[in-house]
């Protein structure tokens, strides 16, 4: 049983940031190999990718956040990141993680966090 636990959610002004931690616990099988997304979801919307970050350290974000955000990992603590500056009413969401890893012989391992509200706002 594998168990994420998010934090650094929040209220902060427009223009302000915060971190977020997403820590990992439980029974991983090398968590070096998977791979953590940052996903975000409001009321009325879809869920949508925000960051994510490869086994290898290689990112992508979505466009809105480019620039603001940045997603890191440290594989020792089984912990991701997610720093958000510059943040506008619009990034105003429960952000949750989600660890990931295909696998050819049988479903992908899929793991979420239970989500932290960020609220941006004056």
């Amino acid at each position: 049983q594998v168990q994420l636990v998010e934090s650094g959610g929040g209220l902060v002004q427009p223009g302000g940031s915060l971190r977020l931690s997403c820590a990992a616990s439980g029974s991983i099988f090398r968590i070096d190999d998977m791979r953590w997304y940052w996903y975000r979801q409001t009321p009325g919307k879809e869920r949508e990718v925000v960051a994510w970050i490869s086994a290898g350290g290689r990112t992508d974000y979505r466009d809105p956040v480019k620039g603001r955000f940045t997603i890191s990992r440290d594989n020792a603590l089984k912990t991701v990141y997610l720093q958000m500056n510059s943040l506008e009413p619009e990034d105003t969401a429960v952000y949750l993680c989600n660890l990931w890893k295909f696998r050819d012989n049988g479903p992908a391992l899929d793991f979420w966090g239970q989500g932290t509200q960020v609220t941006v706002s004056a």
